[in-house]
């Protein structure tokens, strides 16, 4: 059965400065959400370094 997403709300990610859209399993804690997967989060302590 098709159906048609919802408009769902976007962030943008801090580390890939990409735009990634509400997943169910963030529903509880979607304010706190800062990154669009594990990989980035994981990643985030090198790119800020490289930044200055």
């Amino acid at each position: 059965m098709a159906h048609k997403k919802l408009q769902l709300p976007e962030k943008i990610c801090e580390v890939c400065q990409k735009s990634f859209a509400w997943r169910k399993k963030w529903a509880r804690d979607w304010e706190q959400v800062k990154y669009c997967s594990e990989r980035c989060r994981r990643n985030t302590k090198k790119t800020t370094n490289e930044r200055f």
